[in-house]
This record gives structure tokens, sequence and C-alpha cells, in this order.
């Protein structure tokens, strides 16, 4: 499978989602926006397995290769939150972030080949990276939601059962980031002799997991506002966000042995 046919499965994808996601507002059944958006998940999900199957290698080296595994998760959580709570709108703000992370990729291609470093060899190194984008789309869909709190925070009905679903949400994240974590620390040892280094990647993934602790604390603090609590999450994912891809252009990513390339 080639790159070249990345526009093609994710046009696909995204038009069943769209098409998933109309049919969520138009309708309270909830079979046909399930299937069109499964639909959609399995046809762009071929094209990684191809990726991965012609490269000889998971698809999960480069950062344009981390976008697709995120544009690929979005989606899923948005499904799954419409399917639990019933909230329609997060299956379309889903599906259009997950666009904008497809956009990205058609207009600014990585590299792609075989060639994989001997430290990424290890049978770590996939699991680590997919739980991590995994927990990412959570916490990607959950800022939007807190977004969306802070605009129609006046016109909201049922705060409490939004609340419910933003804490529940942040919690399974942040469980995935631990995860993430840990199964980081033991690829570190196979691959440099140590389970942690502060290298600067390593330094960034923790003040995230630290900020989304922080919110996990300020949410058991009953005297703390809603409104608190949803800047306290959009703050947390902006470090996400310098973790994840910003941290490429600070200084200290010039001694980092995790920047992708």
């Amino acid at each position: 499978m080639s790159w070249d046919y990345f526009i093609y499965f994710s046009s696909v994808s995204v038009i069943l989602w769209i098409i998933g996601a109309v049919y969520a507002f138009k309708s309270d059944k909830r079979l046909l926006p399930t299937l069109f958006t499964v639909a959609g998940l399995i046809v762009f999900f071929v094209f990684i397995l191809g990726m991965w199957i012609s490269l000889e290698r998971p698809p999960l080296r480069t950062m344009g290769e981390t976008r697709l595994w995120y544009s690929f998760f979005l989606p899923v959580v948005g499904l799954i939150t419409y399917e639990r709570w019933r909230y329609k709108w997060l299956l379309s703000f889903s599906t259009m972030l997950s666009t904008v992370f497809i956009v990205i990729n058609i207009a600014k291609p990585d590299i792609h080949n075989k060639v994989l470093m001997p430290a990424l060899q290890s049978p770590w190194f996939s699991p680590h990276v997919i739980i991590y984008m995994f927990s990412y789309a959570i916490l990607g869909a959950v800022t939007l939601i807190a977004i969306y709190y802070l605009f129609k925070e006046k016109k909201l009905a049922d705060k409490d059962k939004l609340m419910e679903m933003i804490d529940n949400l942040v919690y399974v994240g942040t469980a995935f980031i631990t995860m993430g974590m840990l199964l980081g620390a033991i690829w570190a040892k196979e691959a440099w002799g140590h389970y942690w280094s502060w290298d600067p990647k390593e330094t960034w993934a923790a003040a995230t997991w630290v900020s989304y602790l922080i919110y996990i604390h300020v949410r058991l603090k009953k005297d703390v506002s809603y409104r608190t609590a949803m800047i306290v999450l959009i703050i947390s994912f902006v470090m996400l966000q310098i973790c994840w891809w910003g941290l490429n252009y600070l200084p200290s990513a010039q001694q980092s042995i995790h920047v992708y390339s």
C-alpha cells in the first residue's frame, strides 16, 4: 500500500463519518449512525493495515504516521461517547477534528520507508505509541467538550450529566496515558538501559500526566466551579500538544532522542 492512496481511503472514510453524523442528528435511532461510522473506521483501518504490510513495520515512526492513528481514534472516541451518553454533536466534532488531521497529512506528507532504527525495533514500540495515540484521541475529544461547555454554559440544561461524561473520559484517558508511560519505561530499559532519563520528551510527558491528575483532584474538590475545571482541562491539552509535536520546535528537542523524523 502506497501513501499515494491515502487521499482516496481517507476521503471515503470522512464521507462515511459525515453521513453517520448527519443521521445521528436526524434521528434518535443509533443503527445508521453507528453503521456508517464503523464502515468509515474499517476503510481507514484497511489503509493503516496496508501501510503496515507494505512498510514491513508499524506505521508509527514519523509524526505523520502518528497523525494517521490519531485521525482513526478520534471517530472511535466520538462513537463510544455517542453510544454511551447519546451526545450527537460530539460525533460531528470528532469527525471534524479527525478531518483536520487528515488534511494536514495530505498537505504535508512524510517520507515513508522501511527504515526503522534499532531502538524502534522493540516489541514495546507499537503498543506504547498506539496506547498513547488512543489516550490523545480521548483527551482531544474531551477538550472539545470543555470548549463547548465554556461557550454554552448558560444554555446547558443538564450540566451534571455533561460533567459526568467529561470526568469519565478524563479518567480513561489518564489511565491510558499511565499505561503508555509504563510501557515506554520498559521499552527505554530495553533500548537504552534505564527506565527514565528526564529526556525533554519524557519530562513533558510527565508534566502532561501530572496536569490531568491536577484536573482530577480539582474535580474532587466540590467547591471548585465547573468553569475552572474546564480551564484546567484545556491547559492540560495544550501541554499534551507540546508533548506530542510542539516539542519538535523547542530548543531542547535538539537533545531529545524522541523527536519524530
